[in-house]
C-alpha cells in the first residue's frame, strides 16, 4: 500500500484506555477542525474495541456541541484483548476500508499508542495521537489533558481533608491515582502543603519521613498530610503501620484513597485548552502528511513525538519542584 498523498478526505477519531477531564473538549476540536477543512469525521465509539467492532458514526459540527465542559468522554471508552491479537487488527483494518477512512485520531495513554503504532505500521496507516491521561506519564508532553485538572480535584480534597486533620490532630496519609508516576502527589504535595510526598520515581526511604514528623512533631503541628503516590513501593497502609509503631500515641494517624474521584468532573480551563490546542493540531497534522506521532506541548510550543518514543520513555521528574517541596514542607 502506498503512503497517502493528498489531504485525507474521512477522519475517525477514538478515545482509549482510562478517561480523563478534556478528552470531550479534544474530541469536539477534532471534529470541528475535520469540518472546517472539509474533511468528513467519524467518530469511533468504545475505543479499540469499537474499532474491531465497527462502531462507527458519521459526525458534524453539531454532533460535539454542549459536551466542551463534561469530563469522562462522549466515545465511551474500552480497553481491548482482541486488538492485541492478528484477528482482531485484521476486523479493524476491515472497518477502515469498509468506512473509506484515510487516518485516525486516538486519544489516550501509552497502551493507547502502543496499539497505534503496531496497527499503523503494520497497515501503513496514518494516524496521530493526543495524549489524555491524568497520570501525566507521557514522554514528549509537559502535560496531558486532564492531569491540570486532576491536580486540582486532588488539592481541593486535600483541603478538606486538612480541616479534619487540624481539628483532630491527626496524620493523614492521602493515596492518589498516577500508576507508577509522581506527578500528581508532587504538583498536589506543592498545591495543598503537604508535610510529606513519597513517589515511585525517588526512593525517599521511610526514615525521611520519620524525620520530617519527628520534626513537626517538635513544632507541635496541628495537623499532617502526607502525599502518597499508589506506585509508591509502601502502600499507605504499610506505612501507617511503620508510623505507628515508631510514634506510638503521638500521632493518630487516617489513610485516604481518594480513587477515581480524580477522573471525574468537569475539565478546568487550562485542560479545555491544551485539548482544543492538541486536537486542532492532530488534523492539521494528518494534512501535512505526518504519521504515527503524538501532538504534545513543550515549553508552550506544539511538537510532535514518534509513537515509538513516546512510548519507549518516561518523562522525567523535575528535581526542582521535589527539592521546592522539601523546603516549603518544613
Amino acid at each position: 500500500m502506498a503512503k497517502q498523498e493528498k489531504n485525507p478526505d474521512k477522519i475517525g477519531v477514538l478515545t482509549s484506555g482510562g478517561d480523563a477531564p478534556g478528552m470531550n473538549a479534544a474530541i469536539r476540536a477534532v471534529v470541528r477542525s475535520c469540518v472546517y477543512y472539509d474533511i468528513t469525521p467519524y467518530g469511533i465509539y468504545q475505543g479499540y474495541q469499537g474499532f474491531i467492532d465497527d462502531k462507527f458514526e458519521k459526525m458534524e459540527a453539531g454532533s460535539v456541541k454542549h459536551i466542551i465542559h463534561q469530563g469522562g468522554t462522549v466515545l465511551k471508552s474500552a480497553r481491548s484483548a482482541d486488538f492485541r491479537t492478528d484477528q482482531g487488527m485484521e476486523k479493524a483494518w476491515k472497518n477502515v476500508q469498509k468506512h473509506d477512512l484515510d487516518a485516525l485520531v486516538v486519544i489516550g495513554g501509552d497502551g493507547t499508542f502502543s496499539g497505534a503504532l503496531e496497527f499503523g505500521e503494520r497497515y501503513d496507516f496514518s494516524i496521530v495521537g493526543i495524549p489524555g491521561t491524568i497520570d501525566n506519564d507521557i514522554f514528549g508532553t509537559d502535560f496531558t489533558v486532564g492531569f491540570d485538572t486532576a491536580v486540582n480535584t486532588v488539592v481541593e480534597a486535600v483541603d478538606k481533608i486538612r480541616d479534619t486533620a487540624t481539628s483532630h490532630n491527626r496524620l493523614f496519609f492521602i493515596e492518589v491515582m498516577g500508576r507508577d508516576a509522581g506527578f500528581i502527589a508532587v504538583y498536589s504535595g506543592i498545591g495543598a502543603g503537604a508535610e510529606e510526598v513519597l513517589i515511585p520515581e525517588i526512593d525517599r526511604d521511610v526514615d525521611k519521613l520519620f524525620q520530617s514528623l519527628e520534626r513537626t512533631s517538635q513544632r507541635k503541628k496541628s495537623s499532617r498530610l502526607v502525599i502518597v503516590a499508589e506506585g509508591e513501593s509502601k502502600s499507605v497502609f504499610e506505612l501507617e503501620d511503620e508510623v505507628q509503631q515508631r510514634f506510638g500515641d503521638r500521632y493518630e494517624t487516617k489513610v485516604t484513597i481518594l480513587g477515581h474521584v480524580q477522573r471525574g468532573g468537569r475539565p478546568n480551563t487550562a485542560d479545555r485548552v491544551l485539548a482544543s490546542r492538541l486536537g486542532v493540531r492532530s488534523v492539521e497534522a494528518l494534512m501535512n502528511g505526518r504519521r504515527n506521532v503524538m501532538v504534545g506541548v513543550r515549553n508552550r510550543s506544539v511538537t510532535f513525538t514518534d509513537f515509538k518514543k513516546a512510548t519507549e520513555r518516561k518523562p522525567e521528574m523535575d528535581d526542582a519542584l521535589l527539592r521546592i517541596a522539601d523546603i516549603i514542607s518544613i
